[in-house]
């Protein structure tokens, strides 16, 4: 049953709390130059191009020596043969009509940190590029915003390819582990690695996938090796003299021995504070002290820019390179250092200390414009209850997907005329009719009963409702209610001719209940006579 009462907000537990793996995403863009120029050429007008032409194979070079080199190539490129590494002069041979532009490493890299900045607005606190071609995302405990972790992937996916980019998305306990599945296994959707299945997911890839350098790589593949596999079994001795520490580093971040930190990035210019600690702090108590201190810096940085706090980042610097973060957000803007302190303590919880907390940085990656208030003094009178609070501390604990309050909506079909809506959006001005009595609360779908009742107009005498028997002694009615021919489906209730006649009717017992009879009692075509309970009133 749901409640019919505008002012009601509805909550759906997501489950028991728990602490979950780490998971990382790696997001590969294996064009990502030529993706960025084709972006910027398209909205130039024709005669501003330079004479490039979108469909036309592109490529970027480099100058190496008095000649240039192919440094980043497009699909249609790499179709006809075009690799990067090679002359320009050697590649038009393959391909007559290539345009080439000359790379612009900074403006790539600039690219990925915005790409990161929009990533960690909408999916993780923890986003940082990864250069040349990608950028992370640390999804720990974000999946729940979307519902679950292959929803929050394929909204990522749909999203970037939008935008005209060629992407792989992969998902792994390990950061190592993402990156080389994102890069060595084509796939059209993203690849999910499930937890604990990195190891054997990373045995069977090349050992280029290592990140390695590609001098390592030649050498190691002179000595034999071909796939990781054969390097998590052979003596470390003898390839660590040859190789260095670099081999056996990466391959122990890809099987998750040795940590792999995210270091987040944000906008230079947000208001945000940090604490650096002399000695680790571990304990509930010490951090919700910092985060009061942190706190109150950010809002005198907001009161500043006359802006307040829509989502707060709380970053965690643990002493063995880990990092963790907790995310708050707010209906409305904010500067209540109190309020936004109470929400950001009340998911400390979340955090692993580890061997120790050595530093605390608060972030503000969403602020809105929030006009300054005047103090209320002693004879001003009393605010009434702060809905915003309330739906703020709700939305935090059970997520703001799980929270929405009724709303009217058109429909003259009572199960129609209600809708959901976010908790403190603004009214649309759809009202309900207080004439027409409606039950507090109403089933979700109508449940047949068995009814004695004179034809054609009367109230029910007697219904039976799962297996029990109501005897009515007073009964009001009939209202009539008409089909929607315009939604009209394939259940019964919803036929174009239909007619619904609803009675409210009181039993022996005192309860008071809604019924409706599909058909007129005269016309056959309106319905078949059958009989509904619909709700009941308080």
């Amino acid at each position: 049953m749901w409640i019919w009462n505008v002012c009601a907000v509805v909550i759906r537990t997501p489950g028991s709390w728990r602490r979950a793996m780490r998971r990382v995403v790696s997001l590969f863009l294996p064009h990502w130059s030529t993706d960025r120029l084709r972006r910027k050429i398209a909205k130039l007008s024709p005669e501003c191009r330079d004479g490039l032409v979108l469909d036309l194979p592109l490529v970027t070079a480099v100058p190496d020596h008095g000649r240039k080199v192919i440094a980043a190539v497009d699909a249609e490129a790499k179709a006809l043969g075009v690799r990067v590494g090679m002359t320009v002069t050697k590649a038009r041979a393959f391909a007559p009509e290539l345009q080439v532009v000359d790379a612009d490493p900074e403006g790539d890299l600039q690219g990925l940190r915005d790409l990161a900045l929009w990533a960690g607005r909408r999916y993780s606190p923890f986003v940082s590029p990864d250069a040349p071609d990608g950028i992370w995302l640390d999804i720990t405990g974000c999946a729940g915003l979307f519902g679950t972790e292959k929803a929050l992937l394929k909204d990522l996916h749909r999203r970037v390819a939008a935008s005209g980019l060629a992407l792989q998305i992969a998902v792994a306990d390990t950061a190592g582990c993402a990156h080389a599945v994102a890069r060595h296994v084509p796939a059209g959707r993203p690849v999910t690695i499930e937890p604990g299945g990195h190891r054997t997911a990373i045995s069977i890839l090349p050992i280029s996938a290592l990140r390695l350098p590609g001098r390592e790589v030649e050498g190691l593949r002179k000595l034999g090796f071909e796939r990781i596999e054969q390097l998590i079994g052979a003596p470390r001795g003898p390839l660590a003299k040859r190789f260095g520490r670099e081999l056996h580093r990466r391959l122990d971040q890809a099987l998750g021995f040795v940590p792999e930190p995210i270091e987040p990035i944000y906008p230079e210019h947000l208001p945000r504070a940090r604490r650096g600690f002399m000695e680790p702090i571990a304990t509930p108590e010490a951090f919700a002290q910092v985060i009061g201190d942190l706190v109150a810096d950010v809002v005198g940085q907001l009161t500043c820019i006359g802006k307040g706090a829509r989502r707060l980042d709380c970053y965690f610097h643990r002493v063995d390179g880990h990092n963790q973060a907790i995310r708050i957000g707010t209906a409305t803007a904010s500067r209540d250092a109190g309020h936004l302190a109470k929400l950001l303590c009340a998911k400390i919880e979340t955090v692993e200390p580890g061997l120790g907390i050595e530093a605390m940085t608060l972030v503000t990656p969403l602020a809105d414009a929030l006009a300054a208030q005047q103090d209320e003094g002693l004879e001003s009178p009393r605010r009434g209850p702060n809905l915003a609070s309330l739906v703020d501390a709700l939305a935090n604990r059970f997520g703001p997907r799980s929270l929405h309050r009724a709303a009217p909506h058109a429909s003259s079909m009572p199960e129609r005329s209600i809708t959901t809506m976010p908790a403190l959006a603004k009214d649309s001005g759809a009202q309900w009719d207080d004439d027409l009595p409606r039950p507090a609360r109403m089933l979700d779908r109508p449940e047949p009963i068995d009814v004695v009742a004179l034809l054609p107009d009367d109230a029910p005498r007697l219904f039976v409702w799962r297996r029990k028997r109501y005897r009515v002694t007073r009964g009001d009615g009939p209202e009539r209610l008409h089909g929607e021919w315009w939604r009209e489906s394939g259940n019964e209730a919803d036929k174009a001719l239909i007619v619904r006649d609803y009675y409210q009717v009181e039993t022996e017992t005192g309860g008071r209940y809604w019924l409706f009879r599909l058909g007129d009692g005269v016309n056959p075509a309106t319905g078949t006579m059958r009989w509904f309970i619909h709700g009941a009133f308080a």
